[in-house]
């Protein structure tokens, strides 16, 4: 009897309706619910846990190895919170309205989830024959990639997928082609000094003012490398700054958080090797997090055809851009082998983390067909 495919908008419906907010996050209903229905069109899973019902989920049909890279899929399937605002209609259960889907999660990002598996199975005969496709579902995108860097050291994992050849990250465009996306290097500054009495200071070594100094030393950082022709300039945000316990006493430690944004051709490292030079040696520098930027070009002969793809899915030519926010594919796409990456999914990049979020229902339709087509393609094309 052959598997039943479910319509990609009754799927979308059906995700919405697990309840995967994060925190707890609690993705392993939705991999369970996934993993099944996919075993049964014949993908080979693993589930993947890196915490108590943090569960993220991989799935592959066909070749999938170095001979024969697949065409890979990746969403996350955990969702930011409500909010304080009333939401119109329930935000768990999936209404549909004048062609807009409600709910959290309707375009960040369970449309796009929905669109890949629903394509991937329709043409699994094809990929089964063929060079492959894989899927990788991801928990705890929204709170720093916490599932998708678990599967990039998780070298078993990494070889059943084997590597891909080119890359889809699902994320909502609204059906329109993004070439990359900023990386994000944030780290702590911290300071040392000693406590003493506050009605006597000169005892003591005031941490906060050297934080200080080095706060309006980075408020004159300049990056030494030349913009990106589409994504600008790094950015250096300076987001939280703390000192002291209480008023009458001279604080012997403090701290302040940086938010850089990189963009293509910056590198890291030498962005720390800058900013120690800028601040010396009475400030401390610590990683929070680092997640390198993806960017592939447009004359990318794989990228080529993406393109032609969504002209003829969308009717209008799209245009060579990318984003800011970072993804899953940060911490992904060197483990997969750094294959060409394109971010593009149905739901609507505005209505992400809104109140009253939603998808319309005929770009989830057109996502499955065009993810079908580029399945397809790459099939012949290996």
């Amino acid at each position: 009897m052959p598997t039943q495919i479910p319509d990609p908008v009754a799927l979308t419906q059906d995700l919405i309706r697990f309840n995967t907010v994060n925190p707890p996050g609690d993705e392993d209903q939705v991999c369970n619910y996934l993993a099944g229905m996919l075993e049964a069109a014949g993908f080979e899973c693993r589930k993947i846990e890196f915490a108590p019902r943090r569960m993220s989920l991989v799935a592959k049909i066909g070749a999938c190895n170095a001979a024969q890279p697949s065409i890979c899929f990746t969403g996350h399937v955990d969702v930011v919170p409500l909010g304080s605002r009333p939401w119109t209609h329930d935000p768990f259960e999936g209404v549909i309205s004048e062609g807009k889907l409600f709910g959290r999660g309707s375009s960040d990002m369970k449309s796009g989830v929905a669109a890949f598996v629903v394509a991937a199975m329709k043409v699994a005969k094809q990929a089964k024959a063929g060079a492959g496709v894989s899927l990788i579902i991801t928990a705890g995108e929204e709170t720093g990639c916490e599932g998708a860097f678990d599967i990039a050291a998780n070298e078993e994992i990494l070889k059943f997928l084997g590597p891909a050849g080119c890359f889809v990250v699902a994320e909502p465009t609204a059906n329109e082609p993004l070439l990359g996306h900023k990386g994000a290097y944030w780290l702590k500054a911290s300071t040392e000094g000693i406590t003493a009495h506050g009605s006597m200071p000169e005892r003591g070594d005031n941490a906060f003012y050297k934080l200080a100094k080095a706060a309006l030393t980075l408020e004159q950082f300049q990056f030494d490398t030349p913009p990106h022709p589409l994504m600008g300039q790094g950015t250096l945000n300076v987001g939280t700054a703390k000192a002291g316990l209480n008023i009458n006493s001279v604080p012997d430690g403090a701290e302040m958080t940086l938010d850089i944004r990189t963009v293509a051709g910056q590198s890291h490292p030498h962005i720390y090797g800058c900013l120690c030079k800028a601040l010396g040696p009475v400030v401390k520098l610590d990683t929070i997090i680092d997640i390198e930027g993806v960017y592939t070009p447009a004359n990318d002969p794989w990228m080529a055809k993406v393109f032609g793809y969504c002209e003829k899915t969308n009717g209008v030519r799209p245009i060579e851009k990318t984003v800011s926010y970072f993804t899953d594919a940060s911490a992904l796409k060197p483990a997969i082998g750094n294959p060409p990456t394109v971010i593009l999914g149905p739901g609507q990049p505005e209505m992400a983390h809104q109140t009253d979020e939603f998808c319309y229902v005929d770009k989830i339709v057109d996502a499955t067909k065009l993810f079908e087509d580029l399945i397809i393609d790459w099939q012949q094309t290996k």
